[in-house]
């Protein structure tokens, strides 16, 4: 069926609800906006959903969210009775319509004969991932857009390890999707019949309790918090699911001193304080500053609407002027990687065999802190099941340890009962770090100029092009495929100082190929990657340090393509200037592409 005669069905057939089929009606003069709706299916990739809401086939509504969780269903029945007996955790946000998506998949699991077990009220996806492996339930779903902008909402499938699913589930579920060819014969059981059946119940403070009890046991420096529990520190929810779990560990672990931006508190799919929830934005940060600065709070930090970054900023006094420091997701990363590992050293529980985690976009600087303390450092791919699936492998199943795991945006983990990045772990480290630091009289800031100087100077940014809709789509993978080319058509080393336009580029990984490009040396010599695959185009430029990079890949949950750089030296001045050097003439060059 043709776009034009999906358009016809939706806004016509009595299936759909009165609101869906105005709202179509509407745009009946726009062949643009008609074709954008409904030119594809919403994308389900390796984590699930996430589109823009509205009616249409691209686009996140109840209509496919239910067939989403028809695919769902369906693999779940194909894994067995203890798959199905085992059941599904569902959990959502603050975004527009999650609870009803959230609703809209328990009946359509109850239609199909799965049990489920609902949140009672918004929860975010950290607990989601310690509730799958709580109940032993087979899979997970968390309706959530994490930090996108407000008219987006997601859907988000997790396995039986509380990770995001892997690859080849998500294709399996996929394929079931593919296969519903009339959206109208998905099936849903009435709500109040499915509780009765016993095939949905709801989860709640049971829940909470056993998530905080968890993360109490991952405090690090107890002693420093009791010593500091007058610290005052700033939180700001940003209308998103944070608040209750966030206020709850820091009010277990001893903080008495929490003030909280009451703007933004109360959850609210409009954000309407914010031009976007992100915590990685510093001025999503300027009200909880602003109560900072009344407050004389040594510490302000913000998460996401599905609590799962979070973003932080340190009190600097200069001459009796204060001003606030907002901190880097890599910045973070690297102080709370130093920070737990001397911790444990110092008290005798860092165990042999320890590793951390990070990905192949964030700061290279975590392998010199790695390497002071005698831990593994792994690299894996952009996004955290990655790094969820290094803990199940190496820790859960292996020998080694596990000890902390960051990606470069805002992204943070530390023990093995959640497999996703979990801003409320987050917010208690920083807050037991920040308390460590303020017994010998230094903010945070102080803790990062002592990074750098222990380990170099490093300096990473990132640009992000946004194309929505078809043509933008379209535009971002000609661009990769244009970058692709260019690379494959490198027969000699000398041919290789035309690409990126600039820099000398001394090797490239292409981990759609899984493929690396050596030109170091007399020719051009070309070795595996063991990696997963993914389109993704790396750039080894050498520098001061030998670490200097550059990396283009489509963001696998936006429509942006992502530009990263890293530059590394020994001097702080000159690699700022090398940095802003690479990003100018990368980012013109990769942009131009785009065109």
């Amino acid at each position: 069926m043709g776009y034009l005669e999906e358009y016809k069905l939706w806004s016509t057939d009595p299936f759909f609800d009165e609101g869906t089929r105005n709202e179509l009606i509407a745009i009946k003069d726009d062949a643009k906006e008609i074709e954008d709706r409904f030119y594809r299916d919403l994308e389900f990739g390796t984590a699930g959903l996430r589109g823009v809401l509205g009616a249409g086939t691209n686009r996140m509504n109840v209509y496919t969210v239910a067939k989403a969780s028809e695919g769902l269903a369906k693999y779940i029945l194909s894994e067995g009775e203890d798959a199905i007996k085992r059941g599904v955790v569902i959990s959502y946000d603050s975004r527009h319509f999650s609870p009803e998506f959230a609703q809209i998949t328990a009946q359509v699991l109850a239609a199909n004969g799965i049990p489920s077990k609902l949140s009672d009220e918004l929860r975010p996806v950290p607990v989601l991932s310690f509730s799958v492996r709580y109940f032993k339930a087979f899979a997970g779903v968390m309706i959530t857009a994490s930090h996108n902008p407000a008219k987006y909402n997601g859907y988000k499938v997790y396995g039986e390890d509380g990770g995001q699913v892997p690859p080849e589930a998500a294709d399996a579920v996929l394929a079931n999707i593919s296969d519903i060819k009339d959206i109208r014969t998905v099936k849903m059981m009435d709500l109040d019949e499915a509780k009765a059946k016993g095939l949905v119940t709801e989860f709640g403070p049971e829940v909470d309790k056993a998530y905080t009890e968890m993360l109490t046991k991952l405090v690090v420096d107890p002693e420093a918090i009791a010593r500091q529990a007058d610290m005052s520190i700033v939180y700001t929810p940003l209308h998103g699911s944070g608040n209750k779990p966030v206020r709850r560990i820091l009010e277990a672990v001893g903080f008495k001193n929490i003030h909280i931006v009451a703007e933004q508190e109360k959850p609210d799919g409009a954000f309407p304080t914010v031009t976007l929830p992100n915590p990685e934005n510093p001025d999503a940060l300027s009200m909880a500053i602003e109560l900072a600065k009344k407050t004389n709070a040594s510490l302000v930090f913000g998460t996401d609407p599905d609590s799962d970054r979070i973003g932080a900023a340190a009190r600097i006094e200069n001459g009796g002027e204060v001003t606030y420091k907002c901190f880097t997701g890599n910045q973070m990363g690297l102080m709370l990687l130093d920070y737990i590992l001397d911790a444990k050293q110092r008290a005798g529980k860092l165990p042999k065999d320890s590793f951390a985690v990070t990905t192949i976009v964030s700061s290279k600087l975590a392998g010199a802190i790695c390497a002071a303390f005698g831990v593994e450092l792994q690299e894996v791919l952009t996004g955290f099941k990655f790094i969820g699936e290094r803990i199940k492998l190496d820790d859960e199943f292996g020998s080694k340890h596990f000890q902390f795991g960051f990606e470069e945006s805002y992204g943070y983990l530390s023990g093995r009962d959640v497999r996703d990045k979990d801003a409320v772990v987050a917010a208690m480290l920083i807050c037991n770090m920040a308390a460590a630091s303020f017994e010998k009289g230094e903010t945070l800031a102080d803790r990062l100029a002592h990074v750098y100087e222990k380990y170099g100077y490093g300096f990473e940014e990132a640009v992000s092009v946004t194309l929505e809709g078809k043509e933008g789509i379209e535009k971002i993978q000609n661009s990769m495929k244009e970058l692709r080319s260019e690379l494959e058509s490198v027969t000699d080393v000398k041919a290789s100082e035309t690409l990126l336009g600039g820099p000398k580029v001394l090797a490239v990984r292409d981990y759609k190929t899984s493929k690396r490009y050596d030109f170091s040396g007399s020719e051009v010599k070309i070795t595996p990657i063991d990696l997963p695959k993914s389109n993704v185009l790396l750039y080894e430029l050498g520098g001061e340090k030998g670490l200097d990079w550059a990396c283009a890949r489509p963001s696998g949950t936006e429509p942006k393509l992502k530009i990263y750089f890293g530059v590394y030296d020994s001097c702080e001045a000159e690699a700022v200037m090398r940095l802003a050097s690479l990003k100018t003439e990368v980012s013109e060059y990769v942009e131009a592409k785009l065109k």
